[in-house]
């Protein structure tokens, strides 16, 4: 098989207002450097048969990574190219992966469009597609292209499958995050309900106190970015869900919610050829992503959802071998697109 790594750099977004925070590396993740340039590096995996056919042309699958790590520790959290061979051995047929990159300086862009961060949204859907489109022997249509994620990338997914049914064809929703209102349900560490937590966010001022915030908070400080942007309020360039700003920001983070927007994108989620949600059984997501397939169904959207024996990290190359490749071999178009 084929791996091209770090792979031509695909011109992105806004140029970053907030300082520089630093890697923090999460629970069970990697840590890993955070990107200082608007400029990011994709990964894309070719199969095997790529350059001994050098007419034939493939689909592509884009796979979205999670909160504190970026593409390359993505490919060892779920074993790649050993999963995606594995795949294809098992009778999966060929087709691209890429690994867009994602990661900011408060470890996870929520694949938002922020004006101090970057617009992560439309440089998945819009300048990587169109990149890999220019630079490989693609399929390039939606029918073509899947879109898969784990945790914020399950976010990702989710939000970016809703708002842009114009260039997916197929969906897989890992164990995805950040669903719901936060402070009904959607996530840990909800803000405004603990005074302690509430001081320790208002304190950050420099990538030390940031540093020093348990995981939970430095999440939330990736979400304020993503969701409450604020290019007039240094040092962090956000604001934050505490005092008299709790109720405004609240109800733009709310805003970002994909069960409180999905109402908006049914005619769009209508489109796809397949939509797959899976969580594990101990994993305290497995609420949330009950709800996204409750609200699929309740509008007639065929989706399958499993909920596995597992936490929120454990088997996810397991997942991703068995079950998201055989999902993109079956359910994208492997014909080429009509001129």
């Amino acid at each position: 098989m084929d791996v091209t790594i770090s792979v031509r750099r695909a011109a992105v977004l806004t140029a970053a207002l907030a300082a520089t925070v630093g890697a923090l590396a999460a629970v069970a993740q990697v840590k890993t450097n955070v990107p200082d340039a608007v400029d990011r590096d994709a990964i894309v995996f070719l199969p095997p048969g790529y350059n001994q056919n050098r007419t034939r042309r493939y689909p592509v699958v884009y796979a979205l990574h999670g909160y504190s790590i970026g593409a390359e520790q993505w490919t060892h959290e779920i074993h790649v190219p050993q999963a995606i061979e594995g795949a294809f051995a098992r009778g999966a047929h060929e087709l691209i992966v890429v690994l867009p990159d994602s990661k900011t300086v408060h470890n996870g862009s929520m694949y938002s469009s922020s004006v101090t961060t970057g617009d992560f949204e439309n440089y998945v859907a819009r300048d990587v597609v169109s990149y890999i489109d220019a630079h490989y022997r693609t399929i390039a249509s939606r029918e073509s292209r899947g879109l898969v994620g784990h945790s914020m990338g399950g976010y990702g997914a989710t939000r970016i499958g809703m708002k842009h049914a114009d260039v997916f064809g197929s969906l897989y929703i890992m164990s995805p995050c950040c669903l719901s209102p936060r402070g009904s349900g959607g996530g840990r560490g909800a803000p405004g309900g603990n005074a302690a937590n509430d001081e320790a966010l208002a304190a950050v001022k420099t990538p030390a106190d940031s540093a020093k915030l348990p995981f939970g908070l430095r999440a939330q400080l990736a979400s304020a970015a993503a969701w409450s942007p604020n290019p007039k309020n240094p040092p962090l360039y956000l604001d934050l869900p505490l005092g008299d700003n709790l109720q405004a920001v609240m109800a733009k983070w709310a805003a970002n919610a994909p069960l409180a927007f999905i109402d908006q994108y049914i005619p769009g989620l209508r489109r796809y050829r397949a939509i797959a949600i899976d969580v594990g059984d101990q994993d305290g997501l497995r609420v949330d992503a009950g709800k996204l397939h409750e609200a699929l169904d309740q509008y007639g959207i065929a989706n399958t959802f499993e909920v596995y024996p597992g936490t929120h990290t454990s088997d996810v190359a397991v997942r991703f071998q068995e079950h998201v490749m055989p999902f993109f071999s079956r359910t994208l178009s492997f014909e080429p697109a009509k001129r």
